[in-house]
């Protein structure tokens, strides 16, 4: 059966973590291959952005500092453009739907928190996403911060939706996730962007495959999703 995404590491992970360590030298494009177990069905309330808070938490791989939310800069509409070697994704991120959760983004994207990692997992039954964002490649990493959920009531996981990863309620921290295909899942994962450009991107990944690591139909894509860098641009 599928999972959720999550941030909580599976045994498996850490045994095939070695095997994309070897890849990672032979390409000299380091890979992170990151989480993907199951979590609570019971959705986390949302917090008002006005208690947003980020709250020191371990790990802290790659890390970047805590940021201090500013409301006035997190108000501002941005895109997000990720690099990676399968082609370039953008979303608009939802800064006057999830605050907190765009203001973390854009502080790790333009600390180059995202560089050099890659996506980890690819869901290809049952639920239909795409997940990146841990530096490590444990199945475990993180900022070395975390931050409440947003924007959940009623939320919907159609394709182009961008979504937070996490290990429970209130535990958002780096991991993400983009939906290449309507999916349904409990509104427990703060959506925070929509896919604007690069939607064919995540489906010729999907096309590709992945290798069954986690379970039948869930595990890491067999077209390697490298994100070179991830740029920030205003409207």
């Amino acid at each position: 059966m599928t999972t959720p995404p999550s941030t909580t590491p599976r045994k498996a992970r850490h045994v095939k973590r070695k095997h994309w360590a070897l890849v990672a030298a032979a390409t000299v494009l380091p890979l992170v291959a990151s989480t993907g177990t199951a979590i609570a069905d019971t959705p986390a309330a949302a917090t008002p952005a006005a208690d947003c808070t980020y709250t020191p938490a371990v790990p802290a791989d790659n890390f970047k500092g805590i940021p201090v939310f500013d409301a006035k800069k997190a108000a501002k509409p941005y895109r997000a453009t990720l690099r990676t070697s399968q082609g370039q994704i953008t979303f608009e991120a939802l800064t006057d739907k999830a605050p907190c959760t765009t203001f973390s983004f854009r502080f790790l994207a333009e600390h180059d928190y995202f560089d050099r990692s890659h996506c980890h997992r690819l869901t290809t039954q049952r639920i239909y996403v795409l997940q990146c964002g841990d530096p490590t490649g444990t199945g475990s990493g993180g900022p070395g911060y975390s931050f409440p959920d947003e924007n959940l009531t009623g939320a919907t996981y159609p394709a182009g939706t961008v979504a937070m990863a996490n290990a429970g309620p209130n535990t958002n921290g780096s991991q993400f996730f983009f939906v290449w295909k309507d999916t349904k899942l409990s509104p427990a994962y703060t959506p925070f962007g929509r896919i604007t450009a690069g939607l064919d991107v995540l489906q010729k990944i999907a096309a590709g495959g992945e290798d069954d690591q986690n379970n039948p139909g869930d595990g890491f894509p067999n077209l390697p999703v490298n994100i070179r860098n991830v740029k920030i641009s205003t409207r």
